[in-house]
């Protein structure tokens, strides 16, 4: 069957595309040159610092780091004075959305698009409440017959999925969206997320010219929605259109930290990332429009060829997809400006972390791709690069302190070597040092890492955004507090990403589950996980003691946050300390200050199924009439002689013993299947009382 939307070739390259590959060109190469400047200059003081003015193999070492280390960092700085710049200006000229008038877009016609949400063992009722507020929003802004809603479900438990399917039909049933809004399982869950996403498109995706793709925690404005699509009309050249989502909704102390830092710091460093790449921008993954027809035609991903960690299928497919669009000739924008797009933030440390360790393996998996596949934008392979530098930086940090660390035992343990065997010339080498550079190197370091927060308080002030944080002064308080808890952080997640990246290379197996978005962290868990660290930073401390205590007062930024990282996961955890610092005025945002009616409908606590008595889902969907029938619906029926032989076992057994005698595997080979499910539900009315069918049918009953 062909597309109803015959596939475009690329135009010719226009004006505005020349136009805009050269003031990106213009852009980089300044980028380039102040990184590479400012780290040459910094690297020189580097060596003027260090002792022997890197006359031996371990300074050369630390000097080399710093260098890769500083321009890390003086990438970050730079993006974040491009934004600030930007923003000072009025905005990005050459951004995607200001090539079109507001009439120009209010004129330009809708066209079918789907509304993707992949999921897995998430919160059912948190997910499908965001899910129902963007269906909402869109309803109030009267464009709703455009769009067609998705949800992808790769769960395996089946008391997960049969509540994703309870709850489905109740928002069907509330929002009157039987036909508009679908659900749909997969019974072989290959390939995670992406595998999830490439086989809908396989089945439905030639329904809609566009696909919007939403994470289980992302929201979306109807008129960012419909904005969105009608600039991919009025570009077509343009494949991925990608938006900055801003944090919501956080609750615990963690939560709110970050998602105040991303909604003070965001539009900054999106104005500048966005302004650098251009129309060689990224997809992360989540809250973006793809233009369905090329994605399908040139993003399918195969799996990695090489051995070890860059073997089998890519678990970090946003950005690919990005680079393969482009190199098939398709632009992707990031646009700032697209405001009411939202995400959440993990609730804790340690779930972020988790996170974090699938992240860094599929980005360690960028490395072959960046290097090895043909016909990439060098923008793309350099987007490679930062996200790999993103992890990779940790383990040089840490190798950084190590080299330190040995130069310094080297100083005070070993005699001085004024000959040593690979320094020529009949000259003693004379250590030197030189307090007043290193001090100067120091500060400048820090005014690196930390200037960014105090432009993006400025970019605030001067926009007139900093009452919706609070304030000038509170979110100048609030500045300080997120700077104090980075730092804390910075050293946990320094050994923890070395420790992901070292298990990357070595291609330990991942454990992908989904995401918490509730639970606090407990303190025999805190203690489990950070032993390591605390342990770590006590003996490093104490040996940077014993060595010099001037070395132990250079130590104490990094060793003192290591001792302390148990309380503070648990502490960074608690939502009533969230909730103190809210109700003071601290840390918050502009969607607290001024909820718009998308967010207010989140909001809404009241849960899409009745609660749950006696029954659980499993159980429910045996022997309430209603939602058995519901649940047989979207089975299907298995007529091969073999498996029927096996499903009748099954349900005997389940008949007979109740479900705890079959485990997760069996207990969904039955929902699957409609005639067993059927069965068992007519089989568990006529049990006798006695049996256990019996009492929880008496149980329901009674309810």
């Amino acid at each position: 069957m062909g597309l109803p939307y015959e596939l475009k070739t690329v135009p010719s390259a226009a004006s505005v595309g020349a136009r805009w590959q050269l003031v990106a060109t213009v852009r980089r190469f300044l980028l380039a040159v102040l990184v590479l400047g400012q780290t040459l200059v910094a690297t020189w003081l580097m060596l003027r610092v260090l002792p022997y003015h890197g006359g031996t193999w371990v300074e050369i070492g630390l000097a080399g780091l710093f260098a890769i280390l500083y321009a890390w960092i003086a990438v970050g700085f730079w993006t974040a004075v491009y934004g600030f710049v930007l923003r000072l200006t009025g905005g990005d000229r050459w951004s995607l959305a200001r090539r079109h008038s507001e009439r120009d877009l209010a004129s330009t016609p809708l066209t079918r698009t789907a509304v993707i949400m992949p999921i897995y063992h998430e919160p059912v009722q948190r997910t499908l409440r965001g899910l129902r507020a963007i269906y909402r929003d869109l309803e109030r802004a009267g464009q709703i017959e455009h769009f067609e809603f998705f949800i992808l479900s790769d769960s395996r438990d089946p008391e997960v999925w049969l509540e994703e399917q309870a709850a489905w039909q109740g928002l069907c049933n509330e929002l009157n969206a039987n036909g508009r809004l679908f659900y749909r399982r997969r019974t072989v869950n290959l390939n995670y997320k992406s595998g999830n996403v490439a086989d809908f498109l396989r089945r439905w995706g030639r329904r809609s010219r566009y696909t919007v793709v939403l994470d289980a925690d992302s929201l979306m404005g109807g008129d960012t929605l419909i904005r969105m699509v009608r600039l991919m009309e009025r570009e077509p050249r343009v494949g991925i259109l990608q938006t900055a989502p801003g944090v919501v909704r956080g609750r615990s102390l963690f939560a709110r930290i970050q998602q105040f830092a991303n909604r003070l710091y965001s539009p900054l460093f999106a104005t500048g990332l966005a302004g650098i790449q251009m129309g060689d921008a990224a997809f992360w993954g989540h809250n973006a429009i793809l233009r369905t027809d090329v994605f399908m035609a040139h993003c399918g991903l195969r799996k990695l060829p090489g051995a070890g960690l860059f073997r089998g299928p890519i678990l970090s497919h946003d950005f690919v997809e990005a680079a393969l669009m482009g190199r098939s000739g398709y632009e992707v924008w990031l646009e700032p400006s697209l405001g009411a797009s939202y995400e959440e933030s993990p609730p804790s440390l340690a779930d972020e972390l988790s996170r974090d360790r699938r992240w860094s393996k599929g980005n360690l998996q960028h490395l072959w791709i960046m290097l090895r596949t043909p016909g990439l934008r060098f923008a793309h392979r350099m987007a490679f690069f930062n996200g790999i530098m993103g992890y990779l930086s940790s383990p040089l940090w840490l190798l950084f302190l190590a080299m330190t660390t040995v130069e310094a035992a080297q100083l005070a343990l070993m005699p001085i070597d004024y000959f040593p065997d690979d320094q020529p010339g009949l000259f003693p080498l004379w250590p030197e040092w030189r307090p007043g550079l290193a001090l100067t190197l120091a500060l400048t370091t820090i005014t690196m890492l930390f200037a960014p927060k105090l432009i993006a308080w400025l970019d605030a002030l001067v926009h007139r955004r900093a009452r919706s944080f609070g304030g000038g002064f509170r979110t100048l308080l609030s500045v300080v507090m997120e700077a104090v808890v980075s730092v804390l952080l910075a050293p946990i997640k320094m050994l923890a990403h070395s420790a992901y990246v070292l298990g990357g290379l070595f291609n330990l197996s991942l454990q992908w589950a989904g995401q918490n978005r509730t639970e606090e962290t407990r303190w025999r868990e805190a203690l489990v996980s950070q032993a390591p660290g605390m342990a770590i930073g006590l003996a490093w401390s104490a040996f940077a003691w014993y060595l010099d205590p001037l070395f132990f007062l250079w130590s104490l930024p990094v060793a003192v946050p290591l001792v302390l990282s148990a309380p503070t996961a648990v502490w960074l955890s608690r939502v009533r300390a969230g909730q103190f610092l809210c109700r003071l005025g601290i840390l918050c945002t502009p969607e607290e200050t001024a909820p718009s009616p998308l967010l207010q409908d989140t909001a809404d606590e009241e849960s899409l199924l009745p609660p749950l008595g006696q029954l659980t889902r499993f159980e429910e969907a045996v022997l309430l009439p209603a939602v058995n029938a519901m649940h047989c619906s979207l089975a299907r029926s298995h007529p091969g002689r073999l498996r029927r032989e096996t499903l009748q076992t099954l349900a005997r057994r389940c008949l007979d013993r109740g479900p705890g005698a079959l485990d997760r595997a069996e207990l969904s080979h039955l929902c699957r299947d409609s005639d067993t499910l059927a069965w068992l539900h007519h089989a568990a009315w006529r049990s006798d009382p006695d049996t256990w069918w019996g009492r929880k049918l008496a149980q329901a009953v009674a309810s």
